[in-house]
């Protein structure tokens, strides 16, 4: 891993995190409290909650930098460990024509959240985004299956809307409002998102 210092702000766009782009440990170590600071705005305009339990939280290039380092640097596998972060991170990066997020069901009660949970199979394959006369339907990763044979969702889902050129072109004009949703029959919610996130999620599709 190379010792330099990223500056994130200057990584708009880039597709993929490459070995060359880690920072040696140690040094991580020396500006992990500044990095993590510095993503707080941007994560604020990719998260979107959704209904009483989940959480969108939109990915980016950026913010997989920063997962892949604390990967690293909290379970300590060393070199033999990067190839298996990127390839498990690398995916959720927008490729410019996609946009890409890490849905979360977040329930601290255990009780609540194996009842929540155990009915919610198939919740990956209901979710959409709709602006205008366009609505896209979520893709999820297909890395591991995420619902079990007796109905019971994970708690973390990735998920990716895929665009076509013209509805790129639409969602970066669109001024109206732009729904994020789940359709599925035990978990029926839609929100609305802001301004900045709209005009954040934009921003990746290039």
């Amino acid at each position: 891993m190379m010792g330099n210092v990223v500056n994130l702000s200057e990584a708009r766009h880039k597709t993929e995190v490459k070995a060359a782009d880690l920072m040696d440990l140690a040094e991580y170590g020396k500006v992990r409290k500044q990095k993590r600071a510095e993503l707080v705005p941007l994560k604020k305009a990719r998260r979107v909650p959704i209904g009483p339990h989940a959480t969108f939280y939109f990915e980016s290039y950026e913010t997989m930098w920063l997962q892949i380092h604390e990967m690293l640097f909290i379970e300590k596998g060393g070199p033999d460990q990067i190839p298996d972060e990127l390839a498990a991170y690398n995916p959720l990066i927008p490729k410019g024509r996609d946009l890409s997020a890490t849905l979360m069901f977040e329930i601290d009660d255990e009780k609540l959240r194996k009842s929540v949970l155990g009915r919610l199979g198939g919740v990956e394959e209901t979710i959409f985004l709709k602006f205008g006369d366009h609505e896209i339907q979520a893709r999820a990763e297909t890395d591991v299956d995420r619902t079990t044979a007796d109905g019971k969702a994970s708690s973390v889902q990735f998920i990716h809307f895929d665009f076509t050129d013209d509805q790129a072109a639409a969602f970066k004009d669109f001024d109206g409002d732009v729904m994020l949703g789940i359709r599925h029959e035990n978990y029926p919610h839609m929100t609305l998102l802001s301004a900045d996130t709209k005009a954040t999620l934009g921003a990746d599709l290039v």
